[in-house]
């Protein structure tokens, strides 16, 4: 979450990849330290184990990729921030040493490009777009109607770099490993853009999307630290603290005590919205909660939206995506090329109207984290993860409405990441089967995305 805006900034520039192989060997260096530390040395959790499965197709790909035989782009699924760390470790550890083990022989590096969220450095620093740049990375704003640097620059890449690129098709993180959130069609845009440009250079790559699935699990299911943290969300939200202790082998008992923190949450913040922002919300007796949470959700996008003055437009992550941007376009203004030269009484008023711009998309934000929240999630498979998922949500809700600064997470536990790699999708034959009609060739792109979900769906099921 990004820090509080109390004043005009200006405008967010774009930030250029300028790969260095120097800086990608000290990252290689310095990844089993990060996993293990997260950066917060203090806290003694982290990933202490990744393992792969499939990481052959890999290996093959970058050999035909090396070889000028195709270009392909990895679709792996985004459902927390240590995602990124996972990848890296498949790339630069798990694929050269499968590559060895099957007689393959690799170029250095093994490495991709990859596209990440420009606002990530509004609440880590400048010094995450600036190692990000130098990693390969490139820095898309996505509520941006048409980002044309970042989307020109990504195009260019995945048809013309020496080496693939990345991309996150959820276009960001829903805090669930067992749940794919809507893809965004950039991807498969993408990709029909690359098969495009080769066949307009009449170069003979094929062109791939790997589809890719992340999960992690607890090396100990952390029950007794998610008893202490569920008190304390009790404690927080005004609740009574539960009595009934004892969580270890009784997931029935805990689901009880959450439900009954969810209702209480949901009930205050429907009261706050009927009260404060004079929205309509009937009070419907014993309506399932998952159809309450929906209805808050959609009130707490229209409050931001009514002030941006934006049409709710799409789901959930859509219309988060579109008020980002408005937001921004208040903060982070483009119409005003020199800050300083403006007088006292328009820049008071451009940092009221940023501050508040900041406050309303405060709403947006407690948005992002529930979009994949559904209340059978934990009664499907009712394991340590997903109840720790689910909690750790409310924790963000809660800590970002009593705290303006970015929360910390409780860290419960050693966890190991487990990677699945799965078939290559070809976008070549589905763009050769697309030709001579446009309509067509906006099928084809919608069911390449369709499919890519489904792909990320069965690897997350296996």
């Amino acid at each position: 979450m990004p820090k509080s805006i109390q004043s005009i900034q200006p405008p967010l520039k774009f930030i250029p990849p300028q790969f260095n192989a120097v800086i990608l060997q000290i990252a290689k260096w310095l990844l089993p330290l990060m996993l293990r530390l997260r950066l917060r040395p203090w806290l003694p959790a982290g990933i202490i184990q990744i393992e792969a499965k499939n990481a052959e197709v890999l290996a093959q790909l970058y050999e035909k990729f090396q070889a000028g035989k195709v270009r392909f782009l990895l679709a792996f699924r985004h459902p927390e921030v240590d995602d990124p760390l996972s990848m890296f470790y498949l790339l630069s550890r798990i694929v050269p040493r499968v590559a060895r083990q099957e007689g393959i022989k690799l170029q250095s590096p093994v490495h991709s490009h990859f596209l990440y969220d420009r606002g990530m450095t509004l609440w880590a620093g400048d010094w995450l777009g600036w190692f990000f740049s130098l990693l390969g990375g490139v820095a898309i704003r996505r509520g941006k109607r048409l980002d044309r640097q970042a989307i020109q620059t990504a195009r260019d890449l995945f048809a013309n770099s020496k080496i693939p690129i990345a991309v996150a098709p959820e276009g960001g993180t829903n805090g669930h490993s067992g749940i794919v959130s809507p893809l965004e069609p950039g991807v498969s845009q993408l990709g029909f853009w690359c098969v495009e440009d080769l066949a307009k250079a009449n170069r003979p790559e094929t062109v791939f999307i790997v589809p890719i699935a992340i999960q992690y699990r607890y090396v100990n299911p952390p029950w007794s630290k998610l008893e202490r943290l569920l008190s304390k969300l009790e404690a927080d939200s005004g609740l009574s603290v539960s009595v009934e202790n004892g969580i270890n082998g009784q997931p029935e008992i805990y689901y009880q005590r959450l439900c009954r923190l969810a209702e209480h949450i949901i009930s205050e913040m429907e009261e706050f919205y009927r009260r404060f922002y004079h929205q309509d919300i009937p009070a419907i007796p014993n309506q399932e909660i998952t159809s309450r949470l929906h209805r808050l959700l959609d009130t707490a996008l229209q409050v931001p939206e009514q002030y941006f003055d934006i049409q709710p437009q799409g789901n959930f992550i859509d219309r988060c995506r579109r008020l980002e941007e408005a937001g921004w376009s208040y903060i982070y203004r483009e119409d005003v090329p020199d800050i300083a030269a403006l007088s006292p009484l328009k820049r008071g008023l451009a940092n009221w109207i940023a501050e508040e711009a900041d406050l309303r998309m405060r709403h947006m934000r407690l948005v992002e984290s529930f979009v994949a929240v559904t209340s059978t999630y934990i009664q499907e498979q009712p394991t340590a993860e997903r109840f720790a998922e689910t909690v750790l949500l409310m924790f963000d809700m809660l800590s970002r409405i009593s705290d303006r600064k970015t929360p910390a997470r409780p860290r419960l536990g050693w966890r190991t990441a487990r990677i699945t790699v799965g078939e290559p999708i070809s976008v070549t034959e589905r763009w050769e089967n697309s030709q001579g009609d446009r309509q067509a060739s906006r099928n084809a792109a919608s069911q390449l995305t369709r499919d890519l979900k489904i792909a990320l769906e069965q690897l997350i099921g296996s």
